[in-house]
């Protein structure tokens, strides 16, 4: 199993919307095809800067041929969403990992 995390910086004035964003569309939007499960948001405690905030979504996957037909199908869209919606005052990057335990 993999998990796909993407972390977020996010100018302070609009992490509250931000979070609430990605509960009632994002969240909810990634998991209609199935391919991702067990979504989790999370604050990042360190590296906290004074004008921002940062989170981490992770999600469980099979693997990243999965993901990959995922991110061609839906995330690219919700990707173009969020640009929308937060311009440059949200920034996220991927991570993919391997569960090893």
């Amino acid at each position: 199993m993999l998990i796909y995390n993407t972390t977020y910086h996010v100018e302070l004035a609009d992490a509250r919307n931000f979070v609430i964003w990605l509960h009632e569309c994002y969240i909810p939007e990634a998991e209609k095809s199935g391919e991702l499960k067990n979504p989790r948001v999370l604050r990042i405690l360190s590296h906290k800067e004074q004008d921002s905030e940062c989170f981490s979504v992770q999600w469980e996957v099979a693997d990243s041929a999965v993901l990959h037909r995922w991110h061609t199908q839906t995330g690219a869209r919700l990707n173009e969403e969020l640009m929308k919606t937060f311009k440059d005052r949200v920034i996220g990057f991927p991570t993919l990992m391997e569960v090893i335990e």
